[in-house]
């Protein structure tokens, strides 16, 4: 799959922007990644609540191999192939994917420090070293009027 033809095929859902990513494509709409063009296909984000969508179309998660095992991500389905051909039902399932990945996307909100650890931080980054001038009022190198040999 090149640039072209997934811009065409997502035509019907809207403009999206589409990335170099490992051996193909990210695409992304409103800065959220919600598909993946790979040598194996197109998969769709999926979770909890669009998973069934593609287990009835008999469609699988994505897959590969690794030196020792078959990796299995969950979170990206394979487009059933019969949507190639519907753009209409295409940027519907397209949807559902942006909508998955934004709700993944909520549930990975960075998490707050606790106060305490920042408190401690902040005392000693204000504290001057003890015996110390502060950098602004210690005297500057002299500089040596001779050459040395």
């Amino acid at each position: 799959m090149d640039r072209d033809f997934l811009i065409d095929l997502f035509a019907d859902f809207g403009p999206v922007t589409i990335r170099k990513m490992f051996s193909g494509y990210g695409i992304s709409a409103d800065g959220t990644n919600f598909a993946l063009a790979l040598r194996a296909g197109l998969y769709l984000r999926a979770d909890e609540q669009t998973i069934p969508q593609f287990e009835a179309e008999g469609s699988q998660p994505f897959q590969y191999q690794t030196r020792t095992k078959t990796v299995t991500v969950n979170s990206y389905w394979q487009l059933p192939a019969r949507l190639f051909d519907d753009s209409e039902e295409l940027a519907g399932w397209a949807r559902a994917a942006l909508a998955a990945a934004q709700r993944a996307a909520l549930r990975k909100r960075p998490r707050v420090r606790k106060a305490a650890k920042s408190k401690v931080r902040k005392k000693a980054a204000s504290k001057p070293a003890v015996g110390r001038k502060p950098a602004a009022k210690r005297p500057a190198a002299k500089a040596r009027k001779t050459p040395r040999r």
